[in-house]
Formats: C-alpha cells, sequence, structure tokens
C-alpha cells in the first residue's frame, strides 16, 4: 500500500481526536489525563491555522492513518524559529512505516517555512520513539527527571533535537 500525505481538513479532525485521544489513555505520548473534546480538537486546529502552523495526514485507500504537525516551542520571541513536532500514527496502523514517511515530510516543510530548529519531547522509557528520531538525525539534549506523573508512576522527559 502506498502512503499518501495531504494537507489536514477539517473533516479529519474525527479520527485526528481518535487518534490522539487513543494515545493520551493508552500511552505516555501525551502527558494529558483527559481525552480530548471534538471542541478542543477543533480549537486546535484552527489555533494551528491562525499561527500558520501545518498539520498534514497520512492516508491509505483515503483513510487517515495518521498525523504530523508542530507549533511553539516557547512563548517568547527569540524562539520563534524553534517549533516543537509532533507524530502520530493510528493504533491499528502501527509499524507499516508511517511515521517514517511522516517524519522527513514534515522536516521539509518546516525547512520551507524557515524553522531553524525542531524539537522533540518524548517519554524517556519511549526507545522506539527515540531511536526513531536518531534516525532521522536528532539529538538527545536534554533528560528531565520527574518531569511527568501518570499511571501511578513519575516519568522523565526526554528533548531531542534537529538544527535544520
Amino acid at each position: 500500500m502506498q502512503i499518501k500525505i495531504r494537507l489536514a481538513t477539517i473533516k479529519d479532525l474525527d479520527i485526528i481526536l481518535d487518534i490522539y485521544n487513543h494515545a493520551i489513555k493508552h500511552t505516555t505520548a501525551v502527558y494529558s489525563y483527559d481525552p480530548y473534546s471534538p471542541k478542543m480538537m477543533q480549537d486546535w486546529f484552527a489555533d494551528k491555522k491562525a499561527n500558520n502552523f501545518p498539520v498534514y495526514v497520512s492516508t491509505e485507500n483515503n483513510e487517515v492513518t495518521g498525523f504530523v504537525t508542530y507549533g511553539t516551542f516557547r512563548l517568547r520571541p527569540a524562539s520563534q524559529h524553534t517549533a516543537e513536532h509532533s507524530i502520530y500514527v493510528h493504533h491499528k496502523h502501527r509499524r507499516k512505516g508511517i511515521a517514517k514517511a511522516l517524519m522527513p515530510f514534515i522536516i521539509d516543510i518546516a525547512r520551507q517555512n524557515k524553522v531553524h530548529t525542531l524539537i522533540g519531547g518524548i517519554d524517556a522509557e519511549n526507545e522506539v520513539s527515540i531511536l526513531f528520531h536518531e534516525q532521522f538525525g536528532f539529538n538527545k539534549v536534554a533528560h528531565i527527571k520527574e518531569a511527568g506523573f501518570k499511571f501511578d508512576r513519575w516519568l522523565d522527559l526526554v528533548f531531542m533535537q534537529l538544527i535544520l
């Protein structure tokens, strides 16, 4: 099957919401406890559009299988050329190369949009994601101990950086 990538539309928000909420409920990829509501996802999407941040979806046979985006890393003006990216793949479509298609795509978009550096915030126990980022040239630049608490345990947060 061929993975296609296109700009996300408002019609994709239900599946993006499903993908994101699965990550909230079942993983430490998102340091949130409560699932997003449809309204929260609409606000998230509107904020991305208002700030000219890209949101793309991957599809197979016209079915959305994942999404990728980036946004503000820190709100200070001097940080405007740094962005934090996110890649999420639907749990039923993992291990198909979707993330491997989305990562170089978002890196290219970031370059075109004059982003200087991309940051990935990753739970330290997620060795798969850390190794995945290293494959694309990201370097581990910080390890923050006990930065989150979820599933009745403390979580360490790793920041990985790619200077474009």
